[in-house]
């Protein structure tokens, strides 16, 4: 077959030929020569160690060469801009850092996938550059489908989204970013396979860029207006964090798993506790962890709120390196791992401190279930039985489904082939639905020649495309649950928040590791415990699972796989014709935002005031909206609809009290209302505002509509940022009890925010709330708007200060 969409084996010769003519009607560029090969990726793909280990130099010579630093704080300081300027303004000349400083940082690469890519291009276009300035690359996968398995939902997917992945792929060309095809995997297996690198520091447009960490690699999920700030060569900035050093010792034994690490640490520190942090792994415990086991657990950092996690060097990293045919990757950073501590990139300085430490024995930890409806809810599996019983939790679950961008390693997958294989020889199958979500197609092909896809697909799994799927909510369940009704399900995905995963807001998700999610299945009971439990077979024998037995790489090395998968990587072409339909529905070009008016907000009125978790998901939802992620008025029709009104409880159901002939509607639809008639509004917001994705449709959409300010008992890391990047101002509440002394439909007037604003961030903003009966309160607030950031609001947006700075 030749074009994108040679898709393994097809059912059928009629469907087969269906895909044919639809490849031959897209006309995408064929593999050779545009397909790049591994034997000529290496070198571009490898960070510029000697310019890093230069500005290590330079920052130990501005801090002194007798400070400890950690290994985050090495390769954060190492891609500074201009070091002196980031490291000792408003630090006590250096000696403060954490958690004051603001780090102006040049990243190496940026990663988008597809359905954040479509708002970042749109943003990066408006620029008018040739190409971009550091190496990047898109990757479609969150927008195929998962239900009845890869062979039919990834034609019908690329179907769909035709538009979105033509728009895509001709933008690829123009400015020289790598295209990974639909199919070809999710975007953070197939970084950590081809880009992450120890040292490295990237930008991706998804929350859980960090899986990178695994691979010793400094990576941080951002919105698109931050990975615009790299594309086009401008410092991106960043608070700098504290450390969280979390010291490992003893070795994982039985059902333990990578996972376990992240799921009791969830549960330690909650969704909130690693906000403004750096999660840093060290102590003998890393050594004895797979390269693809750290990254699950650094991809989870996300649910913790941490700004990124990261691993210091170990053998398990040069051993996938060389599997991932890095070999000469490996040889550098073997150099560098083995120089003296003063130019020793790779790991913490002998001495460092951390701001905070927890320590966790591997060699005591048992499996954990997080959930539902939170990844930090996490209880160990010998109690969740009980659990199950005492919060009335379903007995039964109907799927177990395994793989995603967290867990689809081959150690992961041969794990969990080795219980099906236990299973298989007791004469035993699945009594929950059982699917499989490779990671990528190197993952898919080395497990199908392996023969491991096939021990699944005998027992009734279905192997879904390579592709994000169930666990981004692109999921069509076929199991006749219905919505509203409750279920459970297991995955060993790393998010479960209401309604992600197939729109059920009664759907519970309880996050597992693919072994124990695969075990459950064969009982189809949440109350099974694979560890002590048994399972009666038809000839009435009892059968209990032995601890699953996994390979950490593959003996024969990973296959290629479809080579049609492989991305398309040119040079920049400016001739080449970006593909936007002036009709379209689902891609229109960006019109910039108004600037600050020149002057304080004057009455502004409270849209809603949400109780509480508020997260990116219920602020901008996914699954059926992700259509419309390049087309920003039709997906702002979603603003705020999973949101819980804190004086009624009603979900999406907003009261307009000037308006006494229609006061009730949903929340998008008075916002736009508002917005037509000229009012400006505000949000009213609980703890940790905006957490989850790195989805800045949610900062993007609110400001569509006419926000101005959201007002929160705090935010999350990435959504406080993306807000700003958008010209929205986010303030929290100094005393955060005086969040019950406002209310929707309450106006609210600013005392000292442009001042603030023109001060570079400077100053204090009081918010003037006049209530409907005519009393007048007074809110103290804070803010954490830095310098640049007032820069930002002041000309609308981030993109509006851009586009005059950087002509071609």
């Amino acid at each position: 077959m030749s074009g994108l969409l040679a898709v393994r084996s097809f059912a059928n010769a009629a469907q087969l030929t269906k895909v044919q003519r639809f490849v031959s009607h897209r006309q995408f560029a064929s593999v050779a020569p545009s397909v790049t090969t591994t034997s000529d990726t290496v070198g571009p793909r490898t960070p510029p160690y000697a310019k890093i280990l230069d500005r290590l130099s330079r920052v130990r010579k501005i801090l002194g060469s007798g400070r400890p630093l950690t290994l985050a704080e090495k390769i954060l300081y190492s891609h500074l801009d201009k070091p002196e300027e980031s490291l000792l303004n408003g630090t006590a000349n250096g000696k403060d850092i954490r958690g004051l400083a603001n780090l102006k940082l040049k990243p190496d690469r940026v990663a988008m996938q597809d359905a954040s890519a479509q708002m970042a291009l749109l943003q990066f276009m408006s620029c008018r550059l040739p190409s971009t300035a550091v190496p990047a690359s898109i990757h479609c996968d969150h927008m195929i489908v998962g239900e009845r398995g890869a062979d039919t939902d990834l034609p019908s997917s690329i179907q769909g989204n035709k538009e979105i992945f033509d728009f895509l792929e001709s933008a690829a060309k123009r400015y020289g970013i790598e295209f990974w095809p639909p199919g070809a995997g999710i975007i953070h297996q197939t970084v950590l396979e081809n880009y992450a690198a120890p040292g490295l520091m990237m930008l991706g447009t998804d929350s859980h860029t960090p899986n990178a960490g695994g691979l010793g690699a400094i990576a941080i999920g951002v919105g698109g207006a931050d990975a615009v700030d790299a594309l086009v060569d401008a410092p991106w900035e960043l608070k700098a964090p504290k450390i969280l050093g979390v010291e490992l010792t003893g070795i994982l034994n039985g059902w333990a798993s990578p996972k376990d690490v992240i799921l009791k640490l969830a549960g330690l520190l909650t969704v909130r506790g690693g906000t403004g942090f750096v999660v840093e792994y060290f102590g003998e415990g890393v050594h004895n962890l797979s390269c693809t086991g750290m990254a699950t657990i650094c991809n989870m950092g996300a649910e913790i709120g941490a700004t990124t996690s990261l691993f210091p060097y170990t053998a398990s990293m040069e051993r996938y390196l060389k599997s991932t045919s890095r070999g000469s990757i490996a040889e550098k950073v073997s150099r560098i791992a083995s120089a003296t501590a003063a130019q020793n990139l790779l790991a913490a300085d002998p001495g460092s401190e951390y701001d905070e430490h927890i320590a966790m024995d591997l060699s005591l930890l048992e499996p954990h279930i997080n959930g539902p409806f939170t990844p930090d809810l996490s209880t160990p599996l010998s109690k969740f039985k009980e659990a199950v019983q005492v919060n009335h939790w379903p007995h039964e679950f109907n799927a177990g489904l395994i793989g995603s961008c967290t867990n689809s390693s081959y150690q992961d997958m041969t794990r969990a082939e080795d219980l099906v294989k236990q299973a298989s020889a007791a004469g035993l199958r699945p009594k929950a639905d059982f699917f499989i979500t490779p990671g990528s197609e190197q993952i898919r092909a080395t497990l199908e020649r392996d023969s491991t896809l096939s021990t699944f697909s005998s027992v009734g799994g279905v192997i879904l495309a390579n592709a994000c799927g169930p666990c981004i909510g692109s999921w069509k369940r076929t199991d006749g649950v219905s919505k509203g009704e409750t279920n459970a399900i297991l995955t060993s995905y790393n998010r479960n928040f209401r309604g992600r995963n197939d729109g059920n807001p009664s759907t519970m998700n309880f996050l597992a590791s693919p072994e124990i999610v695969t075990a459950m299945a064969y009982s189809g009971s949440t109350s099974f415990n694979p560890m002590t439990d048994a399972i009666m077979t038809e000839s009435g024998d009892e059968f209990h699972f032995q601890p699953p037995k996994g390979i950490e790489l593959p003996l024969e090395g990973f296959a290629q796989g479809n080579t049609h998968f492989f991305p398309i990587s040119k040079s920049a072409d400016p001739s080449h014709p970006v593909k936007i339909s002036p009709s379209s529905e689902r891609l229109a070009a960006l019109e910039p935002f108004d600037p600050f008016p020149g002057h304080d907000l004057k009455d502004l009125r409270v849209l809603y005031k949400v109780k509480g978790q508020c997260t990116t998901d219920t602020i901008s939802a996914a699954g059926p909206w992700l259509k419309y992620k390049g087309h920003l008025p039709n997906i702002s029709a979603n603003t705020l609809i999973g949101a819980i009104n804190a004086s009624t409880g009603e979900t999406n159901v907003a009261y307009d009290h000037f308006d006494p002939e229609t006061p009730k509607s949903g929340i998008p639809e008075l916002a736009e209302k508002w917005k037509a008639q000229g009012h400006n509004w505000l949000v009213v917001a609980e703890d940790n505002y905006g957490e989850g994705s790195a989805r800045e449709h949610a900062a993007l959409q609110p400001r569509y509509l006419g926000g101005k300010i959201i007002l929160a008992k705090s935010f999350a890391r990435i959504h406080e940022t993306n807000l700003k990047k958008q010209g929205i101002v986010p303030l929290t509440f100094a005393d955060k009890t005086d969040y019950d002394l406002i209310d929707a439909c309450d106006q609210v007037s600013t005392v000292g925010l442009y001042d603030m604003l023109q001060n570079g961030g400077r100053g204090n903003v009081v918010l003037n709330v006049k209530k409907p009966n005519g009393d007048k309160i007074d809110i103290q607030t804070k803010h954490t708007i830095s310098k640049d950031q007032a820069g930002f609001i002041l000309a609308g947006s981030a993109l509006n200060l851009l586009a005059k700075t950087k002509k071609p």
